[in-house]
């Protein structure tokens, strides 16, 4: 079992966003780009990694989720920026 969680976004073919958690973002990302990530991706690809988080277990991921899935496009896009920010 792994121990290391994710919360990630997704940035669409069509500039949509997507939100999701896994335990392993690579094979979660293939798997949206195969069509067997999510039905919304399914129709959207290929997507493209945005975003992630890294968290020590699985509810604090999945509750990181939902706080962004609540959270504008506006407001997703100047969490995305943030992040791209640090590592530049």
């Amino acid at each position: 079992m792994s121990d290391r969680n994710y919360t990630y976004i997704l940035e669409c073919r069509d500039g949509t966003f997507y939100t999701g958690w896994t335990t392993d973002v690579d094979r979660r990302l293939a798997a949206h780009n195969s069509g067997k990530g999510a039905k919304y991706t399914k129709s959207r690809r290929p997507v493209k990694l945005a975003y992630y988080e890294e968290f020590a277990t699985k509810e604090e991921a999945m509750s990181r989720e939902w706080a962004i899935k609540r959270m504008t496009r506006d407001e997703k896009a100047t969490l995305i920026a943030s992040k791209k920010g640090e590592t530049s």
